[in-house]
């Protein structure tokens, strides 16, 4: 039976979750290869665990799929989920401490919010109501 990862990874508002099986080394994101996915930032955003881990790369398949926020965001979700993935499918120390090394945000979360508006207040967060006094 083949090994199968599934893991998810978070930013902002988007939300990645990562299927890593044995295979030829595909990557796809939303079911577009990832040549086809995104601009070139977000590509390269995407591939650099893949980087890091080159003598796993080709021998995994990867399919992403990720929702919400905006294409920054949502690259660095599947960045996180796609290298959480590698870790959990080595179940070795050596990739996480190579991992943290080049980037703690490849296996940590950022864990920092979209504060809420508060009620029957002005439209932004922590902007106050302006007086006129007339």
């Amino acid at each position: 039976m083949p090994k199968i990862v599934h893991i998810a990874g978070k930013r902002k508002r988007s939300i990645a979750r990562a299927t890593l099986r044995e295979g030829k080394g595909v990557i796809r994101v939303n079911k577009l290869i990832l040549d086809h996915y995104g601009n070139k930032l977000a590509r390269m955003k995407i591939l650099e665990p893949l980087e890091i881990a080159k003598e796993l790369a080709p021998k995994v398949d990867i399919n992403v799929v990720v929702k919400g926020g905006g294409w920054q965001s949502q690259a660095e979700a599947s960045r996180l989920a796609i290298a959480k993935a590698l870790v959990e499918y080595t179940r070795g120390d050596k990739l996480k401490k190579e991992f943290l090394e080049y980037d703690r945000h490849l296996l940590v979360a950022d864990t920092r919010r979209n504060e809420p508006c508060k009620p029957n207040d002005s439209g932004k967060p922590r902007a106050k109501r302006q007086k006129s006094y007339r």
